[in-house]
């Protein structure tokens, strides 16, 4: 590990300001993710702000009547939470699928947004990633690409996006609230968030460099039946070969958001028009390239989803 700096922000504005005036910062908050590629230097930060004693970590009743959920908010916490459980029940399951109970302790509501890829490739630091170094190239094309992207991908990456919490979020149509160094802030839908890759893959979200997750805005509750789904290489908390998160009305009509398959939170409002899984899921994956070792997941979500529908039928 390389030497950096240390500060504790005294308010989110002071975090993002401090973001702005050292051009090689990270925020630190659970540091599940960051101290990892810290320790493997495919994070070299000069300088770690620690935002962890800002107060956002409350769960609190929106004026839309939804939920708050503060930045810092541990993913043990909100999966626990009774009108989490209750009324987002989506959400909770998601998120005891994502990690054991060690991680979710620590781990953070926009951690977790902002967890990045788990490519083998942008793990090998002997092997060209576009990610990790822009302009070298991606591994994975031609590679081992079990667990890589089949939509919403590009030529210069084909990488997943890691997170449950996220897919879930976007099934929810959750909205993401920010800070920047000059304390302006705005609210953005979470489909907004994250970027695919097109030619830049090292640019994964749409945040300014000053700009930090301050809350996560959940909207009235939806009803319905909710399930998650997840099917990967071992039980204990592996990343999704493929996930899908549902919210189905007792009418039929249902939301579907996926992971496994994108470089972010996958959902095709258009496609939940269908009533069968098999169109669903070939709307869904319009335009899809697979390759030598990903060509199962366009069946595994077919089969995924016809689960799911079953079973919202009883």
């Amino acid at each position: 590990m390389k030497a950096f700096t240390f500060e504790r922000a005294a308010s989110p504005a002071a975090a993002a300001a401090s973001l702005a005036s050292h051009p090689g910062a990270k925020v630190i908050a659970g540091g599940t993710n960051l101290l990892d590629l810290m320790k493997l230097q495919i994070e070299n930060p000069t300088h770690l702000i620690d935002i962890n004693h800002l107060g956002l970590d409350r769960i609190e009743a929106d004026s839309g009547g939804g939920l708050r959920i503060g930045a810092l908010v541990r993913n043990t916490d909100l999966a626990s939470d009774a009108r989490v459980r209750r009324d987002y029940p989506v959400l909770s399951r998601a998120l005891l699928a994502g990690a054991s109970g060690q991680l979710r302790n620590k781990a953070t509501t926009a951690g977790n947004l902002l967890q990045r890829t788990r490519c083998p490739y942008f793990y090998d630091t002997t092997k060209p990633c576009n990610k990790r170094q822009p302009g070298t190239g991606c591994s994975a094309q031609g590679g081992f690409d079990r667990n890589l992207a089949i939509v919403g991908a590009s030529d210069q990456c084909i990488a997943t996006h890691p997170s449950d919490l996220a897919v879930a979020m976007r099934v929810l149509d959750a909205t993401v609230q920010t800070v920047r160094a000059d304390n302006s802030r705005r609210t953005l839908p979470i489909a907004e968030l994250h970027r695919t890759p097109g030619s830049t893959p090292e640019v994964e979200t749409v945040l300014a460099r000053d700009e930090i997750i301050t809350s996560v805005t959940l909207p009235a509750p939806l009803g319905g039946k909710h399930f998650y789904r997840k099917v990967r290489d071992r039980a204990s908390y592996a990343f999704a070969l493929v996930s899908v998160a549902a919210v189905i009305q007792p009418d039929g009509r249902g939301r579907f958001a996926y992971g496994g398959l994108a470089p972010k939170p996958w959902r095709v409002e258009a496609a939940e028009q269908h009533g069968s899984a098999q169109a669903i899921a070939q709307a869904t994956l319009a335009g899809a390239r697979t390759g030598a070792h990903n060509a199962f997941k366009p069946v595994l979500l077919e089969r995924m989803l016809a689960s799911v529908l079953s079973e919202a039928k009883g």
